[in-house]
């Protein structure tokens, strides 16, 4: 029997919803109302530092301002701290983590660089520290096979995590736990079987896939959407002050979205308002149709 579809967006509430946001929401909302599935909306709240008093709000306030309708509650990760150390204990119990002590210097003297920086060494993996406060503590990522999954934008992705990556964090010093623990603990916690959502993180999948093996969790199916770059071709970002999308203006916003993400309407059917857009949009979804985004 086929589970029901249910998909996710979790901005992070560091700043005001922006385009590439506003592609990301889009997409993920489209192919889950497509398929006749629940859309879960979680706020990735978990690194305060970044974070931007009232952007979450702002953000909700948008989203609900250009007709986005989400099922249940709102998720936020800074009430997750139980579940994510639970987690982390397991890993830690099984072997499968080690608290490392070593300082980015450190690394970086020891490393070869990898897919998204120093790969990590092994140092602490050989003879760890007990785990305590002020220790990181990295997930092992001495595996034989290349993690690979297929998914529906970009085609098959392979990863060889030991030597592209090495062993990654999964708790930082300051004690944050680190994304990528947390979105596959509350992608299982929620049931999210489809995750949509912006290339920038496909290849983080790969980790998050060998995280959800280890512990036991279902995988989703992926599928990553081409990113919306700015003039200096880096993708847009709250910290690199890309401008907010206009709530008083929503249709302008959402026909582009919708447009980027190589959609098309009918000439005999042109949305002239956000209330004929969404069932327009709905009924044209074609995710075959999305491009490919080349990731830097």
């Amino acid at each position: 029997m086929q589970r029901a579809y249910i998909g996710r967006f979790a901005p992070s509430p560091s700043g005001p919803l922006h385009f590439g946001s506003l592609v990301a929401a889009l997409g993920s909302y489209l192919d889950a109302r497509h398929h006749g599935g629940h859309w879960l909306l979680r706020m990735e709240d978990i690194d305060p530092p970044r974070e931007r008093p009232g952007a979450a709000r702002d953000i909700l306030r948008t989203l609900e301002r250009f007709g986005f309708e989400w099922d249940g509650e709102v998720l936020y990760q800074s009430r997750r701290d139980g579940a994510y150390r639970e987690q982390l204990e397991r890993l830690l119990r099984h072997h499968h983590a080690f608290a490392c002590r070593c300082s980015r210097r450190e690394v970086a003297a020891a490393a070869h660089i990898g897919t998204e920086g120093p790969v990590y060494p092994g140092t602490c993996r050989r003879d760890p520290p007990q785990p305590r406060p002020g220790l990181a503590v990295r997930l092992c990522s001495d595996h034989p096979e290349a993690v690979a999954f297929h998914d529906r934008v970009c085609g098959p992705v392979a990863q060889w995590i030991a030597r592209d990556i090495g062993d990654f964090v999964i708790r930082r010093v300051d004690g944050i736990f680190a994304y990528q623990l947390a979105v596959v603990v509350d992608d299982a916690g929620q049931g999210v079987n489809q995750v949509v959502r912006g290339a920038d993180l496909l290849l983080s999948t790969p980790r998050q896939i060998l995280l959800q093996r280890l512990l036991g969790l279902p995988t989703p199916r992926y599928a990553h959407l081409p990113l919306v770059l700015g003039e200096d071709g880096r993708k847009l970002s709250k910290q690199s002050a890309a401008r907010p999308v206009r709530p008083e203006r929503p249709l302008e916003a959402l026909l582009a979205a919708y447009r980027f993400l190589g959609q098309r309407f009918p000439d005999t059917a042109q949305p002239a308002t956000p209330e004929e857009f969404w069932p327009l949009a709905l009924e044209q979804w074609e995710i075959a149709r999305v491009p490919v985004s080349g990731i830097n």
